[in-house]
């Protein structure tokens, strides 16, 4: 991406109206960036849910899994999940991450994007076990995908690459103000694991 390959190292944060980012292209090296992929893809428990809509049963254009604190569901799009017990490799990363974020994860939902054709369409993280404005963090590794915000109020857009190894960070009010997605492509694309790490917050 243009904007982020002229910036030095250390300038990764990002001030937009309503909230805040923070990207970094290449924070997870490539050889653990590579190691991490391949024990993603081979171990976690995924799952493609479903949502109804219009009295239809959609299933999700991607398959998902929900990792952490054994007392911390999530739900969203109709659906309630339960989590599954934190792994070696998913508690290497938050450990890596949470000095960056400056909270303590204690949740992560999975992604996993087999190619092209799945996506996930325009949405805001803003449930209320999230908490008033919730720090997310984007963990990525696999084929590079176009990941978009949008003011819900001004429609100003924000693109931008998220590739092997690369964390994004969206914290303050984004999440009431921006909508995000990752859109389908026809390009020609591998498979791609997304972590976002979150905090559930106590009922």
């Amino acid at each position: 991406m243009d904007l982020f390959s002229s910036i030095e190292p250390s300038q990764h944060e990002f001030a937009i109206r309503n909230g805040a980012y923070y990207f970094e292209e290449n924070f997870f090296p490539k050889k653990y960036a590579d190691a991490l992929l391949e024990r993603f893809i081979k171990n976690i428990e995924w799952k493609q849910e479903s949502m109804n809509m219009y009295g239809k049963e959609v299933k999700f254009p991607r398959l998902t899994a929900w990792y952490g604190d054994d007392d911390k569901p999530y739900s969203f799009s109709g659906i309630t999940l339960q989590p599954k017990p934190w792994t070696k490799e998913l508690l290497y990363i938050k450990e890596q991450i949470e000095p960056l974020a400056g909270v303590e994860f204690n949740s992560v939902l999975l992604n996993l994007y087999r190619d092209g054709n799945d996506s996930i369409s325009w949405h805001t993280d803003a449930e209320k076990e999230l908490g008033e404005n919730p720090v997310i963090a984007s963990v990525n590794f696999g084929d590079t995908r176009t990941f978009q915000l949008k003011h819900i109020e001004t429609s100003e857009k924000i693109s931008m690459d998220l590739s092997h190894g690369s964390i994004l960070i969206m914290k303050g009010e984004l999440q009431h103000f921006w909508k995000h997605q990752v859109p389908k492509t026809k390009k020609e694309k591998q498979a791609r694991v997304n972590l976002t790490f979150r905090v559930i917050k106590d009922k």
